[in-house]
């Protein structure tokens, strides 16, 4: 029987600085293949080469994950500042309107770190172009250096509203996580819930209020080891579920947490 499918926004790159190409983590492929039990697919998120309805019809799920380039101001009625860092206007243009467009139909999405930022974005919120320079803030950027086990390491905690969407996927109000992002919600768009902060105040999960689906997103990392990392793990399982509930053809208006 074949597996849902889910695809993963990739992200334009250049190899050897040269050689343009689209990429997308293998941690991310992992984390749906082996947690959500679902067939990864990485997707040229450019409208050349894809559109919004086309990847509605072809995917059960869709994964929206980080990369280095940050959502464009323009965006959310902001100019660019050298602070914003690199872009993916590519990416945008697909990006944004396919979450609207998942939002709409109830078709699952999971957002993670610039993906936490694009549900933000695209539902109609604003983002902070550089958290460590906000007053009282942590500085949630990676570690410059060092092993990928370092850079990927937990540094601080997350907690979440009592009762919400998370604490109902995890089983706990309160969690370790790792922080590899400078970016960060500013204002969140009017049916973005913010369900978990760090201990510094900056939102770190979101749910879509009213979405008919499952639509939720985490500012941190949690495709990084998620076969055996317990926070990370029931979210992609969460996932999968929803994500095989679509391709089966069932319609629910209830956000599948067990």
């Amino acid at each position: 029987m074949a597996r849902p499918r889910v695809g993963i926004i990739g992200n334009s790159y250049l190899i050897n600085d040269e050689y343009p190409a689209h990429a997308g983590g293998t941690m991310n492929s992992e984390a749906v293949a082996e947690v959500s039990h679902a067939m990864p697919l990485l997707i040229p998120a450019d409208p050349r080469f894809v559109s919004v309805p086309e990847l509605l019809e072809s995917f059960d799920g869709f994964l929206f994950t980080g990369g280095r380039p940050n959502v464009h101001p323009e965006e959310y009625g902001e100019a660019a500042t050298e602070a914003h860092g690199a872009f993916d206007r590519a990416r945008d243009a697909i990006a944004l309107p396919l979450i609207r467009a998942l939002v709409d139909r109830g078709q699952p999405l999971f957002g993670i770190c610039r993906g936490f930022q694009e549900v933000n974005v695209a539902m109609g919120g604003s983002l902070y172009p550089e958290i460590r320079e906000l007053p009282g803030r942590m500085n949630h950027r990676m570690p410059p250096d060092g092993t990928l086990e370092e850079k990927f390491a937990l540094r601080h905690k997350v907690t979440f509203t009592e009762g919400g969407v998370f604490h109902r996927i995890l089983g706990a109000t309160e969690v370790m996580t790792n922080t590899l992002h400078g970016q960060g919600i500013k204002t969140p768009g009017p049916r973005i819930v913010i369900e978990g902060h760090a201990p510094d105040g900056t939102p770190e999960a979101l749910h879509v209020a009213d979405a008919p689906g499952f639509a939720i997103a985490v500012q941190w990392h949690p495709e990084y080891k998620a076969a055996c990392d317990p926070v990370s793990r029931p979210l992609f399982e969460a996932f999968g579920r929803a994500v095989a509930a679509w391709a089966a053809g069932e319609r629910t208006s209830v956000l599948r947490t067990a």
